[in-house]
């Protein structure tokens, strides 16, 4: 028999963010995401600089 109040409901539409007291949370894949685009955005830049753009 199963209680009604132990079963574990998922939300099959889970945010990619939230924003809760003023603090932004990601989800696991979107904050990887971010990082990679930043990081070769700073890559692009490094490589401008040094050519002298």
């Amino acid at each position: 028999m199963k209680n009604s109040d132990q079963e574990i409901v998922t939300n099959p539409k889970k945010k990619t963010f939230f924003h809760s007291k003023g603090v932004t949370y990601f989800d696991k894949k979107t904050e990887r995401a971010i990082f990679f685009i930043l990081t070769i955005a700073m890559l692009v830049w490094g490589i401008f600089t040094k050519l002298g753009f």
